[in-house]
Order: C-alpha cells, then sequence, then structure tokens
C-alpha cells in the first residue's frame, strides 16, 4: 500500500503527557504548552481531561486551562470525559470534542476504572447520546491493544470487537493504544489488518508508547496499512500510572521527524514543537525523551 499525502497528528501532551507527572504542574504552564503547540500547526490537541480529582489530580484544573488558552479558529481542543457528568463539565468548559476510552484487557479494565469492558461500553452509552444531541463529536480509545501487564497478550480479535462496539456507539474515530509500548512493526500490521475487518482505515488511530523503542517503527508499519493519524506528546511526555514499567507516549517531533523525511505533509512546523517541548521540560525541571529534541539541543551547543 502506498504511504499517505497527508497525516493528522492528535497532540496528547497537555493531557495524557501531563496527568502522569509526580508533582502539581501550573496551570498557566499547560496553557502555554496548548498554546505554543497549536501556534506550532497543531489542528487536534487534548487539553484535559475531567474525572475525578482523586484518581487524577493533575487534570483537576482542566476548566481553568480551558477557559485560558487562546482559541484558534480550525483548532480542535480535545477532552477525556469517562461519563456523562465529564461531559457536561467539559462541554461547559469549551471543549470542542470529547473522548471516551475501554481497554481490550479484561484485567486492565478492572484495574484502571474498576469495571468489566462490557459495563466501560454501558457508561458510554449516555455520554455518546448526549454528545450526538449537541452536536460533538466522540473519539474512541482502546488500551491494551498489543499486550496487557496483567494479562500479557491480547488477541487481535478482542481489539477488533471493542472497536466496533465503540464505532456502533457513534466514535467516529478509534485510537489504538499500545499502552506498554511492546508492540512491534508486524503486530502492528497484523493488529491494524484484522481491526479493518470491522472498522475503515480511514477511522483508526495509532497511538504509541516508547517503552521499547519500537514506537516510530510502528507508526511506519501502520502508515503502510493506510492510517492516516496518529497521536503523540511533545517531549514523550507520559507513562501510564496503570501499566507498571510504561514509558512516556512517543514524541511529537520524533514523529514529525519521521513523516516529513518521507515527504508526508502534516502542516506543522517541527522547530517551533521542539521550542514547546523545551519550554515545557524546562518547567518540569528535566530533559525531553523526544531523541529529535535531544540532537537539535545538542548541535545546537556545538555550534
Amino acid at each position: 500500500m502506498m504511504l499517505p499525502e497527508r497525516v493528522r497528528i492528535v497532540e496528547v501532551g497537555p493531557r495524557d503527557g501531563l496527568q502522569n507527572e509526580q508533582g502539581q504542574v501550573r496551570a498557566e504552564d499547560k496553557v502555554a504548552l496548548v498554546d505554543a503547540l497549536v501556534a506550532a500547526g497543531l489542528e487536534h490537541v487534548e487539553v484535559g481531561s475531567f474525572v475525578s480529582p482523586h484518581w487524577v489530580p493533575q487534570m483537576a484544573d482542566s476548566a481553568v486551562v480551558f477557559a485560558a488558552i487562546e482559541r484558534a479558529p480550525g483548532v480542535t481542543y480535545a477532552a477525556l470525559t469517562p461519563n456523562l457528568q465529564g461531559f457536561e463539565a467539559a462541554i461547559a468548559a469549551g471543549a470542542s470534542e470529547v473522548a471516551v476510552f475501554a481497554a481490550a484487557s479484561e484485567s486492565f479494565s478492572q484495574r484502571n476504572i474498576n469495571c468489566s469492558i462490557a459495563q466501560s461500553l454501558q457508561r458510554f452509552e449516555p455520554v455518546l447520546a448526549a454528545a450526538v444531541a449537541q452536536g460533538i463529536k466522540v473519539r474512541g480509545y482502546v488500551s491494551c491493544v498489543l499486550g496487557c501487564p496483567y494479562e500479557g497478550d491480547v488477541a487481535p480479535e478482542r481489539v477488533r470487537d471493542v472497536a466496533d462496539a465503540m464505532l456502533q456507539m457513534g466514535c467516529y474515530e478509534l485510537s489504538l493504544g499500545d499502552t506498554l509500548g511492546i508492540g512491534t512493526p508486524g503486530a502492528a500490521r497484523r493488529l491494524i489488518d484484522t481491526v479493518a475487518q470491522r472498522v475503515p482505515r480511514g477511522q483508526l488511530a495509532g497511538h504509541f508508547h516508547d517503552t521499547y523503542g519500537q514506537a516510530v517503527a510502528n507508526i511506519y508499519a501502520c502508515l503502510l496499512e493506510g492510517v492516516q493519524v496518529f497521536d503523540s506528546s511533545v517531549a514523550g511526555l507520559g507513562g501510564c500510572p496503570y501499566a507498571p514499567g510504561a514509558s512516556g507516549n512517543v514524541a511529537t517531533e520524533d514523529v514529525l521527524y519521521l513523516l516529513h523525511g518521507l515527504g508526508i505533509s502534516t502542516g506543522v512546523d517541527l522547530d517551533r514543537v521542539v521550542q514547546a517541548g523545551q519550554a515545557i521540560m524546562l518547567a518540569l525541571g528535566r530533559q525531553s525523551a523526544s531523541r529529535v529534541a535531544r540532537a537539535r539541543s545538542g548541535a545546537a551547543g556545538a555550534r
């Protein structure tokens, strides 16, 4: 299959990235990050989530962040909403799109949200109904698509069935998440081929963590399978509190470097994303996990 001419990047750093930070991140730093990413050309940014602050304290100020960002036309400012209460709070805050999430592993679902996969899907029904009534698009996440910390391998057919159920409920796009970052290109291709039996490739996205250093290779494999949307996190921010050992999401900088090297258009300025990543990592007091950002920083220092 030929490579796509254009790819859409869904930037998840401000939500999926920062939610796993140990220390509190200032709201003004989150706002500056979102604004810098949009200024770099990213047109789909996950700003925050409306979940219980008891479970995800880093997202307790999501409404404050939504209120302070500078809105740009044509940009999707998304929020994660696990239930109807969260959905209503997200819409009140000005989210232009919401996302719901389920796991392809029963054990992970129980550990993560304290219910079975079937129960989690039932919880989303009121959210989807309310979203349809208000004309709000809903994106679906499926986690543990290439392996579970509690069950080991996850059959692609299980991922296919969960993704199909979420599609039938009304999700316009399904993001398939390698939560542990253990996937390899062959497994990623088999996954897409299997899920595409029920969900059109044009409605699939890839979400890869880089624990084993395979994320960029997996993205290339998915490009060969016709996937044209990928989630990534500036500076490689993130991880998963319910997946021991899982490192951050693949860095947006590294994904852009791959795509631009392949001649694929993204509409995003790589240099400005690097700058945005450097700024948030300075605020967090540590170095970027992006190999591209580190290389460019080293090259700048060598001049």
